[in-house]
């Protein structure tokens, strides 16, 4: 490289340079690299300056920029790749779609693709061969703008790419807004580590492009170590030294004629039942789940009897209550954690969600162990959905909930029952179970057998008032009680006649409060008063 030009030099020697095509665009060819064929190329941006040599792009893009020079420029190189792409369609050359860059300013203060449209259809070139970059930086400040942009381009046929995805803003978000066709992926960040935190967002990334249903392409790959490691997270289109430096115009032609092509495509076919462009919608409960807002998640993908977590968002991590990282849950082969049956259940219950294409759910038992916690057994009761199928390999959404104190709960219950079953046959007690958020009163075996209660009483206490088993003169004071357990009345008791024959019991409620203090149940019972008890009641 010559001399470096100041910027009054690059001002002033702009037109000469348009004019006279010191500035020219180079093409960079992009691979697959599981068939080595090439998919497209991109057209980046040269000034070879016959007084200063070469130029940096770093150097003079700034100040075109800052000069209003960027858009005469940015449509120049269009005008030279339609040139160029209309060379090989008259000499029979077979060539690719060639991505060219549009700059902020392009959109802001210039007619873009009316612009691009005329020179297009100037040439006669099809849309299929021309793509459009955007780099996300672009959106910041003009979102409106950009989408309205990217509007008008899919209205002619173009596809759109994002260029420098995750480079340093808030990529996310604006992919959410932003309808791009194909996301470029900048391995640069990597700085040669293969792997540990960046192969984590590199993972992440991946995923998310499949979700939506968008080919990736990564940029900057140098090495074959990348290149396979990009392939083994399931991008497969590669752009970088590795197959080929930017290439000027001749070149490229040779380029083109030696390899074969291909189109690209999405890396995974959605499943119609589940839209993963949810995930970008704010209002979406795909979205809630993964803002940690609603419910505890998990992707996974399954192929061959293997299963591999690929994303996890923090609720998930808190309803497993071992207090592991999501790292830490991301790393671990899932079925470790289930033994044979319940690996079992869990695999039969993927199964029947991938022939059904609905929702499936199950509960397994899971043996989990972390540094800070030790060892514990949970049941986690799972709804699996699948959202995405790839040459056999599923991409599974599983949502989960610890069921754990739920169902000891119901063994403690059941336990207790079938004792209670054998001593009350000898004494006159009922028993019963209430769900004060719900009003739902669950009777003992007695109840029913004796009374006619079903397994479920909705709206209590009103059916027991209805059909007098609380007297009418009662009702009201019962039905206060309730009241008072809602309140958090932490035990209530009083002698009160029962049924029609106003037979005397001693009815008694216990109050269940949960980890905040709120009342959750409450546990009642009803004991025959015995001379003595009642004569001290009068007493």
């Amino acid at each position: 490289m010559g001399h470096k030009m100041i910027e009054q030099e690059i001002v002033d020697g702009f037109a000469e340079a348009i004019r006279e095509k010191h500035i020219y665009p180079v093409y960079q060819p992009q691979i697959n690299h599981s068939t080595g064929r090439m998919v497209g190329a991109e057209a980046l941006m040269r000034w070879l300056s016959p007084v200063y040599g070469m130029q940096s792009p770093a150097d003079f893009v700034p100040v075109m920029e800052a000069h209003d020079l960027i858009f005469r420029a940015d449509v120049h190189i269009f005008a030279s790749v339609c040139r160029f792409q209309r060379k090989c369609l008259d000499t029979g050359v077979p060539t690719v779609p060639i991505s060219v860059n549009m700059s902020r300013r392009d959109v802001f203060q210039h007619s873009y693709v009316e612009e691009i449209e005329k020179i297009r259809k100037q040439y006669e070139i099809p849309v299929k061969l021309l793509r459009i970059e955007l780099t996300e930086s672009s959106a910041i400040g003009g979102m409106e703008l950009i989408v309205d942009t990217i509007e008008k381009l899919h209205a002619c046929g173009y596809i759109v790419e994002m260029d420098d995805f995750g480079s340093g803003y808030s990529s996310l978000n604006i992919l959410k807004h932003l309808d791009v066709d194909i996301i470029k992926l900048d391995l640069g960040f990597l700085e040669g580590d293969i792997g540990g935190r960046g192969g984590i967002i590199l993972s992440s990334v991946v995923q998310m492009a499949k979700w939506l249903g968008t080919p990736l392409i990564a940029e900057g790959v140098e090495t074959m170590e990348q290149a396979d490691y990009m392939k083994s997270l399931g991008c497969d289109y590669i752009q970088g030294y590795l197959y080929s430096k930017p290439l000027p115009e001749s070149e490229f032609l040779v380029k083109l004629g030696q390899t074969d092509h291909e189109a690209t495509a999405p890396a995974m076919k959605l499943i119609n039942a589940m839209n993963a462009g949810k995930f970008w919608d704010p209002d979406s409960m795909e979205t809630l789940i993964f803002s940690n807002f609603v419910g505890a998640a998990a992707l996974f993908s399954y192929q061959d009897g293997l299963v591999k977590i690929l994303r996890v968002n923090e609720k998930y991590t808190q309803e497993l209550g071992m207090r592991l990282t999501e790292k830490e849950t991301i790393d671990f082969n899932p079925w470790q954690e289930l033994n044979e049956e319940n690996k079992r259940i869990y695999e039969d219950t993927i199964r029947k969600a991938i022939a059904s294409k609905g929702e499936e759910t199950c509960e397994t038992w899971r043996d989990l162990h972390s540094k800070c916690c030790g060892d514990d057994r949970i049941c986690i009761r799972s709804h699996i959905r699948v959202i995405g199928n790839a040459g056999g390999q599923y991409l599974i959404y599983a949502m989960v909930q610890n069921v754990t104190a739920e169902k000891k709960s119901y063994q403690e219950v059941y336990e207790s029952d079938q004792k209670f079953r054998h001593a009350s046959e000898q004494a006159n007690v009922y028993a019963w179970e209430y769900t004060i958020a719900t009003k739902e009163m669950r009777p003992c075996f007695r109840c029913m057998r004796d009374l006619g209660l079903p397994a479920l009483v909705k709206n209590y206490p009103e059916p027991a008032i209805e059909v007098g088993i609380f007297p009418p003169d009662y009702a009201d004071m019962y039905r206060d009680w309730h009241r008072r357990l809602a309140e958090g009345e932490p035990s209530l008791d009083a002698i009160i006649p029962l049924t029609v024959g106003r037979i005397p019991f001693h009815v008694r409620y216990t109050t269940e409060f949960d980890e905040n203090g709120k009342p959750l149940k409450a546990y009642g019972s009803a004991t025959l008063v015995v001379d003595g008890e009642k004569d001290k009641e009068n007493a």
